[in-house]
């Protein structure tokens, strides 16, 4: 299982710009081929601050679905409303306890 974890954050007057358009495109992106999981985290000290988790088969996977028309569109929305550069990590899930 490979992860895409990535951090956002945006300026507090475009939050509810940003969660409308993530609400309009989150089903659509959980069901981006490869896509096993994707939640949204806000940050409890800092009400600006939100994380995306998604889960994906293989990295070529999340490679697909970066080039897709989708994340085109979702992402030339979504980096006009940020207050500060993201970051991102990708990680391999050792162990999960559920």
């Amino acid at each position: 299982m490979f992860v895409r974890i990535v951090k956002l954050s945006f300026h507090q007057e475009n939050i509810p710009a940003f969660l409308e358009n993530f609400e309009q495109n989150k089903d659509k992106i959980r069901n981006a081929p490869g896509n096993r999981l994707l939640e949204l985290y806000q940050d409890k000290d800092n009400p600006d601050l939100f994380f995306t988790y998604s889960y994906w088969e293989h990295e070529s996977d999340l490679e697909n679905y970066r080039h897709s028309e989708l994340f085109k569109e979702v992402w030339a929305f979504t980096k006009k409303l940020f207050n500060d550069k993201p970051q991102a990590w990708s990680v391999d899930k050792l162990v999960s306890l559920v």
